[in-house]
């Protein structure tokens, strides 16, 4: 349970943490692959092959994140791509009930992703949260990902906070570790990002699966 008396700020990822990665894990690995394949007539495992070696060269960059990238690198429209699979875009569980609390003991909730802007522009059309943050932060305004040197203090050009009063639930050990090293006081990862994929195991962090589990009501209940 996070000391939510000694927090007055609240950032959330976006992919993995407040939503499920599968959609992302199916875009990237699956689909898009399978439509480079189709375009150029190549065979799906070559594609997939090619898709990947890409990916790990911008692995850490703000390009793996970039949508406009991927766009000139595999000449496939990326963004209209994903318009096709939004069935599979869907809120973790209790999600909305944590943000309703935050926002209801008067804590300043923040999104942060490292998700280029068309991408929250689509996830927010698509879900029911949009409304609940005091501000929706791309990494692509501050021009560094969130693993980057330094970009947790660059983000104080957009957001003023404490750090040490600041709580960033994130499914990226580099994010986190980044956070850390920046001195965001405190950090929880979570267990299962993609809810068709086994839990991932980030032993230096505290993991939540289930938002009810820490939800502020639970702790003024055990105060009673």
């Amino acid at each position: 349970m996070p000391p939510w008396n000694d927090i007055d700020t609240v950032m959330f990822d976006m992919d993995g943490t407040l939503l499920d990665l599968h959609f992302d894990n199916y875009f990237w690995q699956h689909l898009l692959p399978l439509t480079y394949a189709e375009q150029n007539q190549i065979a799906p495992n070559e594609a997939i092959a090619l898709v990947t070696a890409k990916s790990e060269s911008v692995y850490g960059t703000l390009d793996w994140y970039c949508l406009d990238y991927w766009r000139d690198e595999l000449g496939v429209d990326i963004t209209g791509l994903k318009q096709t699979i939004i069935d599979k875009i869907r809120v973790r569980p209790n999600v909305e009930a944590l943000l309703e609390q935050l926002n209801a003991l008067g804590k300043r909730v923040l999104l942060v992703t490292n998700a280029h802007p068309h991408s929250l522009s689509l996830k927010m059309q698509h879900t029911a949260i949009a409304d609940y943050f005091h501000q929706r932060i791309s990494s692509h305004q501050l021009a560094l990902a969130k693993e980057n040197n330094g970009f947790w203090g660059k983000l104080q050009i957009i957001e003023a906070y404490d750090p040490a009063r600041t709580l960033l639930f994130d499914d990226s050990l580099p994010v986190l570790r980044q956070a850390q090293r920046e001195g965001i006081g405190h950090l929880m990862a979570i267990r299962q990002p993609d809810s068709e994929r086994p839990a991932v195991a980030l032993g230096e962090f505290t993991q939540v699966d289930d938002f009810a589990s820490i939800l502020p009501s639970r702790l003024a209940s055990a105060a009673k």
